[in-house]
């Protein structure tokens, strides 16, 4: 479930990155589009990331 919600993530960083660009900027995914999705990627997988502590 975690690695499904960090695809997601990087997934919807880059659809939405793309989606909003004007004919002028040319099509496909930029370098600094993708470090920002990796970067995306990497907050969601350390904010999912299980506690350490059990529930007595």
């Amino acid at each position: 479930m975690r690695t499904f919600v960090t695809v997601l993530a990087g997934l919807a960083v880059i659809y939405f990155g793309t989606t909003g660009r004007s004919e002028e900027d040319g099509r496909g995914v930029s370098g600094g589009l993708v470090v920002l999705a990796l970067l995306a990627a990497l907050l969601v997988w350390h904010l999912t990331r299980p506690g350490d502590k059990t529930v007595k």
